[in-house]
Order: C-alpha cells, then sequence, then structure tokens
C-alpha cells in the first residue's frame, strides 16, 4: 500500500528499509523515511529493536564452521560406517 506522501512509508515498507539499513545498503532518504516512521510507529519500533538484537548476538556469537576438506573427510568416514 503506497502513501501519496512522499515521507510516509508502509509498514511493510519501513521493515524492508531497517533490513537494508542493518547492512548498511540505506541511502539517507530512506534512512529519514525509516526514522519518522520509528517516530510513530509502535510496530516498526519493536521489528527494529528485535533486528538489531538478532544482528549484535550474530556478529558476537564467533561462530566457527568446516572447512570443505574437513567436511568430505567427515562425509567419508560416515559412508565407511554405514557400509560395515
Amino acid at each position: 500500500m503506497k502513501t501519496t506522501n512522499k515521507l510516509l512509508v508502509s509498514c511493510e515498507e519501513a521493515k524492508h528499509i531497517c533490513d537494508k539499513n542493518q547492512y548498511g545498503e540505506a541511502s539517507i532518504t530512506e534512512i529519514i523515511k525509516l526514522n519518522i516512521r520509528l517516530m510513530y510507529c509502535k510496530v516498526t519500533r519493536a521489528y527494529s529493536k528485535r533486528n538489531v538484537k538478532l544482528t549484535k548476538t550474530i556478529k558476537k556469537s564467533n561462530i566457527q564452521t568446516f572447512s570443505v576438506s574437513e567436511k568430505q573427510a567427515m562425509k567419508n568416514r560416515l559412508q565407511e560406517e554405514l557400509a560395515k
């Protein structure tokens, strides 16, 4: 649902801008529109707050993954065990 005022955005559009802003992809105009929306919309504020919390949690989680060779070695060992 589009609004006639260029500074007011829908809730869905604000959520999209919020996501873009988290990754540094939002333009200045979009950030202004988001901030206006955040002033009067409790739903968008809650979404933004959860989004920030999720991003911070993921950044500080220090997740480590297996390399491709380690994955292949595990797969081979599993296949060997299943073949027994």
